[in-house]
């Protein structure tokens, strides 16, 4: 048996330490809850295929789109307000 290898040396060398930032993290857990709506959405489509729709699926779907669009707001909401921080009513 024959083992295929790269004869090539890597392109791009990568750092040492590739772990993330405090701020990725924290940029990371702030998204948390829209990622694991996703998920959940995604879950709920993977298990659809296999099998023929029913209402129940159709009711999961759905509540699973609701709660990744309520992620999405919460977050749109969040970023405006860091976004203007001083701006309130004084004009």
């Amino acid at each position: 048996m024959k083992h295929i290898v790269a004869r090539q040396r890597t392109v791009t060398v990568l750092p040492p330490d590739l772990e993330p930032s405090d701020a990725e993290l924290a940029a990371i857990e702030v998204e948390i809850p829209l990622i694991l709506a996703e998920r959940d959405l995604l879950d709920a489509r993977i298990a659809q295929l296999d099998r023929p729709a029913s209402e129940f699926d159709a009711r999961r779907i759905r509540r699973a789109r609701n709660r990744v669009l309520a992620a999405r707001r919460c977050l749109a909401n969040r970023a405006a307000d860091t976004a203007m921080p001083g701006e309130g009513g004084a004009a």
